[in-house]
C-alpha cells in the first residue's frame, strides 16, 4: 500500500505541473495574440499548428517509444491549441449540420472544442457563411471510400472563389440507434442515403423486415427515432450520446475500411509545410488528345496525381472540367512548372489551394 500511495502522490505532483504549464502556455498565447494584432497578422496559423503536431509525433515516437499513445496525445494537443487560440480570438467554423453529424465530428477534430461552430443546412450555405465573413472557415464532405465523391462540393468550387486550406480524413463507424431495447422491436430505419447504402448488406441480413427511409442527415434520423415508436437511426457514436439513444448494434457498415474526407475552406492561402497537397480544376479543348496533353504536364515534371474527377462544366452539353489533387505545394518548383505547362495546354486552370495533407489518414 505504501508503494501505491507513493506512486499516486507522484501522479498528483505531475498533474499539478501539467496545470501550471498549461496556464503558462495560455499566457504566452495571449501575448502572441497581442503582437499579431499589433502587426496586423493572421491570428490563426494552421502552418504553425502543423509544425507543433509533427514535432509532438517525433518526440513521442523517438524519445518515448509511444508509451503514451500518439493518437491520444494529438487529441490532447488539439484541445490545448484550440483553448489557447480562443484566448486570442474565437475561431468561427461553419459546417454541414446539424450537430452530431460526421461533418460536425470532422470539424471538431480539426479545430477543437473551443471553436465556435455554426451548423448550415446545405453545402452551399457553408460556402456562403465563409464568403460573407460570418465564419472564418467552413468544413464540407468531399469523398467517401465507399460511396465516392460528393459532387455538390466539387461543383461549388466552379462558382466560388474560396480556397481549400486543409483536409480531414475520419473513419466512418455507423451504429444502429433507438429508444427501443431490442432489434426485433424495430419497424423502420431512418438515415442519410449514404449511410443506408453503406449498411445495406448488414440490414438485409439482420433486419430484412424493416422499411428503410432516407433523411437529410444522420442527425435528423436520430431526431425522428426519438419521436417515432418502433423506429431507429443509423448514425455515429457521438450521435448516440447527443440524442440519448440506445446503441443496438455497433459498426454495421459493410466495408470496415470506410473513411470520409472533408475539406476545410477559407479565404487565405497556406504556406508550405513540406507535406502538402494541391487541388485545381482544368478544362481542355474539345479535340483529340487534349486530355492526354494536359495530364502529360504532370508526368513531365514528375508530379504525382492522387485524384482526378470529371464533372459537367454546366456551360454546354457534354462539356467537362477535371478536378485534380496532386502531391506538393505550388511553391515547389516542379509543381509550379507543371501547372504553368498545364495552363499553356488547356482552356482554363483554376487553383483551389495548396494545403497540409491530413495528419492521420486512418485509425
Amino acid at each position: 500500500m505504501e508503494e501505491l500511495e507513493r506512486l499516486r502522490e507522484k501522479i498528483d505532483q505531475i498533474d499539478e505541473q501539467i496545470v501550471e504549464l498549461l496556464n503558462r502556455r495560455a499566457q504566452l498565447a495571449q501575448q502572441i495574440g497581442e503582437i499579431k494584432k499589433r502587426l496586423g497578422l493572421e491570428i490563426h496559423a494552421p502552418e504553425r499548428e502543423r509544425q507543433i503536431f509533427e514535432k509532438i509525433i517525433q518526440i513521442n515516437t523517438q524519445r518515448y517509444k509511444e508509451t503514451f499513445p500518439t493518437k491520444a496525445l494529438l487529441h490532447i494537443f488539439r484541445e490545448i491549441i484550440s483553448a489557447c487560440l480562443s484566448l486570442e480570438k474565437p475561431i468561427k467554423v461553419a459546417y454541414l449540420g446539424p450537430k452530431a453529424t460526421f461533418t460536425h465530428q470532422a470539424a471538431s477534430e480539426y479545430f477543437g472544442l473551443s471553436a465556435q461552430y455554426i451548423p448550415a443546412p446545405s453545402i452551399r450555405d457553408v460556402f456562403q457563411e465563409v464568403e460573407t465573413d460570418r465564419a472564418d472557415y467552413g468544413v464540407v464532405p468531399v469523398e467517401n471510400t465507399t460511396e465516392g465523391v460528393v459532387n455538390y462540393t466539387l461543383d461549388m468550387f466552379l462558382e466560388s472563389d474560396l480556397r481549400i486550406v486543409g483536409e480531414i480524413v475520419i473513419p466512418i463507424r455507423l451504429h444502429l440507434l433507438s429508444t427501443c431495447t431490442d432489434i426485433s422491436q424495430i419497424k423502420k430505419v431512418f438515415s442519410h442515403r449514404q449511410a443506408l447504402a453503406q449498411c445495406r448488406m448488414w440490414l438485409e441480413k439482420n433486419m430484412p423486415w424493416v422499411d428503410l427511409i432516407e433523411t437529410e442527415s444522420t442527425a435528423r434520423a436520430c431526431e425522428i427515432a426519438l419521436e417515432e415508436e418502433a423506429s431507429s437511426a443509423i448514425a455515429s457514436e457521438v450521435a448516440a450520446y447527443t440524442y440519448h439513444l440506445h446503441v443496438l448494434a455497433e459498426n454495421i457498415q459493410d466495408n470496415p475500411n470506410n473513411y470520409t474526407r472533408f475539406l476545410v475552406i477559407g479565404k487565405r492561402s497556406m504556406k508550405k509545410t513540406g507535406k502538402d497537397k494541391t487541388s485545381l480544376i482544368f478544362a481542355v479543348k474539345d479535340e483529340p488528345g487534349a486530355l492526354y496533353r494536359a495530364l502529360e504536364s504532370f508526368y513531365l515534371y514528375n508530379v504525382n496525381l492522387t485524384k482526378i474527377e470529371s464533372r459537367p462544366s454546366k456551360k454546354k452539353a457534354w462539356d467537362y472540367v477535371f478536378f485534380v489533387d496532386l502531391e506538393g505545394h505550388t511553391e515547389d518548383e516542379h509543381v509550379r512548372e507543371a501547372i504553368e505547362l498545364l495552363k499553356s495546354r488547356t482552356q482554363m486552370v483554376k487553383l483551389l489551394g495548396s494545403y497540409p495533407r491530413a495528419l492521420i489518414q486512418e485509425s
